[in-house]
């Protein structure tokens, strides 16, 4: 009986043999790293990077080979992801915005569809809404939740306090704790926890738990037995060597001098602790996606369980002489995407280009269609078809925003086929062709040979953006959110910060009122049959 009772409590049952798709609605586990970039990860090809658990989940599962974020940057890029809905769309411009409460996200959906929605862990949410249709969160955030860390396009020559320096690659190394690992060693515990709760308690409702990790975001610093999983011989440096900044695009040049990149001596020997804590950092998380992993096997739900692995964006690793995020080349902006689901989906690899934003009509759609219609059109698309295995009619495109710090102004992609175009109001045209320039080193804009193609670029931004009018947004918004953190910063403070609630009075064997031996019955997984009818023990 045991996990085979709870399992069928809990509303689920176990797929009978020769059947094609489970017909119960499944619960979903979301596992999202921040700054993982796709290109430093095995299941893409890296040589050197150590994720057997990540690996063993892309074996069997649905990876995707061309998985974009929809702007280069920690909030835009989860707000984007959560609503639907590019940033431009949504006020979301930089990691300072504040995410309106007003906009449903597929939290939202999903719980209307049924859904017991928790979240553990980062996603930045900024302003006095800290659940956005999460019905538990089980953490509180890493970064502010105020508008602190607000650009100022005026004044670009100002570095401010919350600006990535390069600190972060001088001072690279191993440590003993960190701030990061404080972090994501809760949400990893805290999310755990939750999985065996969900199985013990006797809410029938599917599950979504999303269990958000701020590692490899930098600081490039990770724990020594993580550190030492690499020798520091076999750390690659970057494929395409530092670029001159006279030779860089004004964008990246911009970028460059945001984070102070001449201030210090950036040496191979710099460079390769950056790139070997990172990839230390991306070990720790594939430990922890673990752990998630033995807890829903444990507990019996993995048959049951969708399991999506995702980031917010990548990391430039030094590629190019560029670090961290803020650009669309394919280290900041080619994010992992695996869905998991082996009874639903056959194991396979997707070469169409998707981007974070398909994720929200995906997920109604694995929630048995029983999520709402959305309020207003999405600028996703699910990607059933293509986890369904039918690839044709699928349109390769995905389009992607830059608002935030170190620019002059928009920046906007739009990756099209083997193509990529990137364009902005202060930065002129990039043409790439992805099959034949992987390392996006030959920019073809301009050329009379590619002249069709950019002109068809060129009508779809048009058709989409007014550059123009979203720089003169983004300096209304910039100026709003100054002035109000200047007001709020003044007397007495009441911050957004999300607070943990934890209800001694409901935990263990307390205060219950109930006998003690049903609260440890009830509380041990697999559940015991209780005690023998005729009372006696043997």
């Amino acid at each position: 009986m045991g996990v085979i009772f709870w399992i069928e409590k809990l509303g689920f049952s176990r797929k009978q043999k020769g059947s094609e798709m489970p017909d119960k609605t499944p619960n979903i586990l979301f596992v999202m790293a921040d700054q993982m970039a796709a290109p430093a990860l095995p299941v893409y090809g890296h040589p050197v990077v150590k994720a057997p658990r990540l690996a063993g989940l892309a074996e069997s599962g649905v990876v995707f080979d061309a998985a974009y974020c929809n702007s280069p940057i920690c909030a835009p890029s989860r707000f984007s992801m959560l609503s639907g809905q590019l940033p431009s769309a949504i006020g979301a411009y930089d990691n300072a915005a504040e995410f309106p409460a007003s906009v449903p996200t597929f939290a939202h959906h999903l719980r209307l569809a049924g859904y017991r929605t928790v979240l553990a862990g980062k996603m930045h949410f900024v302003g006095p809404d800290q659940l956005h249709g999460f019905e538990e969160r089980l953490t509180t955030d890493i970064y502010p939740a105020d508008f602190g860390w607000t650009p100022d396009w005026e004044h670009p020559e100002r570095h401010q306090d919350y600006f990535h320096t390069m600190l972060s690659v001088v001072e690279a190394g191993p440590c003993a704790r960190s701030q990061q690992i404080d972090f994501d060693d809760d949400v990893a515990f805290q999310a755990e926890r939750r999985i065996y709760d969900l199985a013990r308690d006797d809410d029938d409702r599917p599950f979504f738990l999303l269990a958000s990790f701020t590692h490899p975001h930098d600081p490039y610093t990770i724990g020594r037995p993580y550190w030492e999983r690499y020798d520091a011989a076999e750390i690659d440096m970057p494929r395409v060597p530092a670029i001159p900044l006279e030779e860089q695009d004004p964008h990246s040049r911009r970028i460059a001098r945001c984070i102070g990149l001449k201030r210090y001596d950036v040496t191979e020997a710099r460079i390769r602790n950056a790139r070997r804590a990172y990839y230390g950092a991306i070990s720790y998380v594939d430990n922890k996606l673990g752990g998630l992993l033995d807890a829903l096997a444990a507990t019996g739900l993995a048959e049951d369980t969708i399991v999506i692995f995702a980031a917010d964006h990548g990391d430039m690793l030094g590629e190019r002489g560029l670090w961290y995020k803020m650009t669309f080349f394919e280290g900041a902006a080619r994010v992992p995407l695996i869905v998991h689901a082996p009874d639903r989906f056959a194991p396979r690899r997707v070469a169409r280009c998707v981007s974070l934003l398909d994720l929200f009509p995906t997920l109604c759609d694995l929630a048995a269609g029983a999520a709402p219609a959305p309020a207003e059109p999405l600028e996703g698309r699910s990607l059933m078809p293509l986890l369904d295995g039918r690839e044709a009619g699928w349109v390769d495109r995905v389009f992607g925003e830059y608002l935030g710090e170190g620019a002059a102004g928009p920046l906007v992609m739009v990756r099209e086929g083997r193509f990529k175009y990137v364009v902005g109001e202060a930065s002129p045209p990039q043409l790439f062709d992805l099959e034949a320039d992987p390392l996006e080193l030959d920019n073809l804009a301009g050329r009379a040979a590619h002249a069709e193609a950019e002109r068809a670029f060129e009508a779809q931004v048009a058709a989409r953006w007014d550059l123009a009018a979203l720089r003169r947004a983004v300096l209304l918004s910039q100026r709003r959110r100054r002035l109000a953190f200047r007001a709020i910063s003044e007397g007495r403070h009441t911050p957004w910060d999300f607070q943990p609630a934890r209800e001694a009075a409901k935990q263990y064997a307390r205060n219950l009122g109930v006998v003690l031996g049903d609260i440890e019955r009830k509380a041990r997984l697999p559940h015991s049959d209780g005690p023998p009818p005729d009372g006696k023990t043997g």
